[in-house]
């Protein structure tokens, strides 16, 4: 089986195409094409209605011995949708539309008829603009006036905007420069508090490069007394084994007697033996309990909060009272 859509076809080697006879045909001859309804029209046989764009298989052919500036016009056969009666119209390139020529009537366009309306007059009154001069001034003065006349109302709708809306582009240019202004000197303000923070945490530079530290006082003095540092007293500690092992009367010689330390005296009794070797040679260091001398160097006994050594100095106390009641 032959394909459907053939591109070449066998020529047969004793082809003479010379020996086809031709067909003459009509000159102005008729074509069957496809096209849609281009405007509103009513039949006259059974008054149908066609709509725009409704389509026909139509006739086309040449109008004879009519053209415009060369361009051929064209007339088309379509027959009524109800009564089959045959209707025809043609092209018009003069106005870019179509004329009914039988069988239908147009329906009214009024945007069409305005705009030929609209273009008659125009054409008119240049027409009457070339044959009268004074016609054509007037014309001129009139549009005149009424440039001037839309210049003051546009004028006058610049000063109502003024009134309703005054902008100022210089002074908002000045503000904006003076809002950046001033955030550029707040920026350098608070960079120098921490500058000056700083320093007075961490310490000045001098001029040899050392770092001096300043503490503030409350006084807020700045002399040369304040500068220098304040050397903290040292606090004597008293331990409870030197009470014991220390002498008195050494004590009292190295050591000054502390005002928070209570004082009691303390009477010590001699040994049996050195007494009585002693006794012709010296005096005895002691003086009884019932003398009214005090003892060459007093024991200094820490108050009763501290515990333990104020229960041991009250032992000692009773021991030496019992030995000398003995």
């Amino acid at each position: 089986m032959s394909e459907r859509k053939v591109l070449n076809k066998y020529y047969p080697p004793d082809f003479d195409p010379s020996k086809i006879p031709r067909v003459r045909q009509a000159k102005n001859r008729q074509f069957t094409v496809r096209l849609m309804a281009p405007f509103n029209m009513k039949c006259k046989t059974c008054g149908e209605y066609i709509y725009k764009g409704k389509k026909f298989n139509a006739r086309k052919e040449d109008v004879e011995n009519e053209n415009y500036l060369g361009i051929r016009i064209y007339r088309f056969y379509i027959k009524c949708t109800r009564c089959l009666s045959e209707i025809s119209f043609k092209t018009d390139p003069q106005s870019t539309d179509y004329v009914v020529e039988a069988g239908a009537t147009r329906n009214f366009m009024a945007l069409k008829l305005a705009e030929e309306q609209a273009v008659r007059e125009m054409e008119a009154e240049k027409e009457e603009e070339r044959t009268n001069p004074m016609k054509l001034l007037e014309n001129r003065t009139k549009a005149s006036r009424g440039e001037i006349e839309m210049v003051e109302t546009l004028e006058e709708l610049k000063e109502l905007n003024k009134r309703k809306v005054v902008v100022n582009f210089d002074d908002m240019l000045h503000r904006y420069d003076e809002e950046r202004q001033s955030e550029v000197e707040a920026a350098a303000a608070a960079e120098i508090e921490d500058e000056q923070l700083i320093k007075s945490v961490f310490g000045e530079r001098t001029e040899d490069g050392t770092i001096v530290k300043r503490l503030v006082d409350d006084g807020g003095s700045s002399s040369d007394e304040d500068k220098r540092p304040k050397k903290q007293a040292k606090m004597l500690t008293v331990k409870a084994t030197d009470l014991l092992a220390a002498p008195l009367n050494n004590a009292s010689k190295n050591k000054k007697p502390n005002p928070l330390v209570k004082i009691k005296t303390a009477l010590i009794k001699p040994n049996s033996d050195a007494a009585s070797t002693s006794s012709s040679s010296t005096t005895p260091s002691t003086a009884p309990s019932t003398s009214t001398t005090a003892p060459s160097a007093p024991a200094p006994i820490v108050k009763s909060s501290l515990g333990g050594l104020s229960l041991l100095g009250s032992y000692s106390d009773s021991s030496s009272h019992s030995d000398s009641d003995n």
